[in-house]
């Protein structure tokens, strides 16, 4: 049976199609890397690089002309619109919606067309895409005459999970059209871990490992010199990889997320950025106690390609960006296999290795060595908004942020709030101006003295905002306090002055408020006393402590 693969990618949608023995004849991208990778990997397919909107559009000579017919067609248009990652979901859909239909739009014209040989056709998005999408799309939907209905929600729609179907990665998807129900091939206690997939390639630099066995295909294996992308090491550096992890372990409402990746559980969901400081960055711990970013051959194992894939970008984050971007393949053999018996096709036994065009230039990561990543000053209008570390009790927390500051004019403001939940119905943000009778004698006597050794490192707003757009570096060389370190201070004072017992003991403030844990309580207070007396600094200057335990003016 032929197959026709439309916003083709790297093809991983059509490398599942290919291993369950159908001929992938037609495919289209508009992105020359992707357009690469895929002639390199299936020379015998008719790749172009063209826009599928206007492909879609076209006359209808020339579109059946250039579109041969097939029995089953696949797509997967760029899932960015609709990603949760885009915006928390709030970004701009009528691009998305518009290469949504001109797929569809040509469903139809295939489908509906004289003598049509098209039996299956299968939409692959993120589970966001379903609340876009119509059950079904008349001709004027998409800008085609005639009385026919596309039904595009039928039985077999619904969110999948690569990692049942063998792929070691925790990727769900939504996938509809017309295509009978794949077999699931791994339950719970089959699903293949991330550590198969980092011990079956070995360490990025082990000399020994001479053969490396595909963790995804059973039956192949390649000499270690043969596997592409994964001899080299991308280190992380401190000012990234603590980034990340406070991003992962403390991002105030948000769960906590494992750092390092746990091996023992599926790979996360591969991005196509393969960022090194964000919350969805996916760190390894390298051999030497830091932090690494998996290789492109890692990331490519984790979304089930074999070991013979190649990747034609010119760069390491191209290269991310075609895998991330992919339909993981053991998911598209699961669909193929599921076709081919419904059709009453023979499916090949074992694993077929890949024949490349050699004449297509190809750039192997391995054995290059990359610099490390130096930390830069942030620009002097960066915002900054973060809670006291590790210190989210009964759903508050305290936060310290520059939000409210008139950034046009660079006239700074810092402010300490009370945080409650996350959500539009739940999400509370208190100021209350007054709460140092809510605390006991004691501690307040203790907070009150804190803040008077504090008082020498204080500074104006503006300097303040100087201090937080510094480096790490330039900090710690200064011995300067900023956002981050005041946090971690406060936190440190809260944490040995107030017994662990009573740390969430809640006290009522106003009526406007309700009770509040007392750590919660106390940290506000004392950020909200801090950032007072900033504003009343207007000389601009800051102080620090000597190493010598005097105060210095700077």
């Amino acid at each position: 049976m032929r197959v026709a693969d439309f916003f083709c990618g790297a093809g991983g949608f059509s490398e599942g199609f290919r291993q369950a023995g159908f001929d992938v004849c037609f495919a289209v991208d508009k992105w020359i890397p992707a357009v690469n990778t895929y002639l390199a990997n299936k020379p015998q397919c008719n790749v172009i690089l063209d826009n599928v909107i206007s492909i879609s559009k076209l006359p209808d000579e020339e579109f059946h002309t250039l579109v041969p017919d097939t029995e089953v067609i696949i797509g997967s248009p760029p899932c960015v619109a609709f990603s949760n990652s885009n915006k928390s979901g709030q970004g701009d859909k009528t691009l998305g919606i518009e290469l949504i239909k001109a797929y569809l739009r040509i469903i139809a014209r295939k489908k509906y067309k004289e003598n049509s040989i098209l039996r299956y056709w299968v939409l692959e998005n993120v589970p966001n895409i379903k609340k876009y999408l119509q059950d079904q799309y008349s001709a004027s939907d998409l800008g085609l005459t005639g009385d026919f209905s596309l039904k595009v929600i039928n039985d077999s729609s619904g969110i999948y999970n690569a990692k049942y179907y063998g792929a070691p990665t925790n990727r769900k998807r939504f996938l509809c059209g017309e295509f009978p129900i794949p077999q699931k091939t791994n339950d719970e206690n089959q699903i293949m871990s991330l550590r198969t997939v980092v011990e079956s390639l070995g360490s990025p630099l082990d000399q020994e490992k001479e053969i490396i066995q595909d963790c995804n295909y059973p039956n192949f294996q390649l000499p270690r010199d043969e596997v592409t992308d994964h001899q080299y090491i991308y280190r992380l550096q401190p000012f990234e990889w603590k980034t990340a992890k406070r991003l992962k372990e403390d991002k105030g409402y948000m769960g906590k997320m494992s750092f390092p990746e746990n091996l023992d559980n599926p790979a996360r969901t591969v991005m196509a950025n393969m960022s090194a400081s964000s919350r969805e960055s996916m760190i390894l711990s390298a051999n030497d106690g830091g932090y690494r970013l998996p290789t492109v051959r890692e990331a490519a194992s984790m979304m089930s390609f074999p070991i013979d894939y190649k990747f034609y970008g010119q760069s390491k984050g191209i290269k991310h960006t075609l895998v991330g971007n992919a339909v993981p393949p053991k998911m598209s053999y699961a669909i193929a296999r599921a076709i081919a018996f419904d059709a009453n096709e023979t499916i090949p036994q074992g694993y077929i290795p890949i024949r490349h065009d050699a004449t297509i230039p190809f750039l192997n990561l391995n054995y290059t060595e990359f610099e490390p990543k130096v930390e830069q000053p942030k620009r002097d209008v960066s915002k900054f908004k973060y809670h006291i570390p590790y210190m989210i009790i009964n759903a508050y927390r305290v936060e310290l942020t520059n939000y409210h500051s008139n950034f046009e004019k660079k006239k700074f403001r810092w402010n300490a709030e009370i945080h409650y939940s996350q959500g539009k119905d739940k999400a509370k943000v208190y100021r209350p101006r007054k709460v140092e009778n809510q605390i006991p004698q004691k501690l307040k006597a203790s907070i009150d003295q804190y803040i008077e050794q504090m008082r020498p490192c204080f500074c104006s707003y503006n300097f303040f905002q100087r201090i937080f757009c510094m480096t790490e570096t330039q900090r710690k060389e200064q011995e300067l306090i900023g956002p981050y370190e005041l946090l971690e201070y406060v936190k440190k004072f809260i944490i040995s002055s107030i017994p662990s017992e009573e740390l969430s003991c809640n006290v009522k403030v106003s009526n406007k408020l309700p009770e509040v844990p007392m750590a919660i309580l106390a940290g506000y207070h004392i950020l909200d006393q801090i950032t007072k007396e900033m504003g009343g600094s207007n000389n601009g200057c800051c102080y620090k402590k000597s190493k010598t335990g005097r105060v210095a003016n700077q």
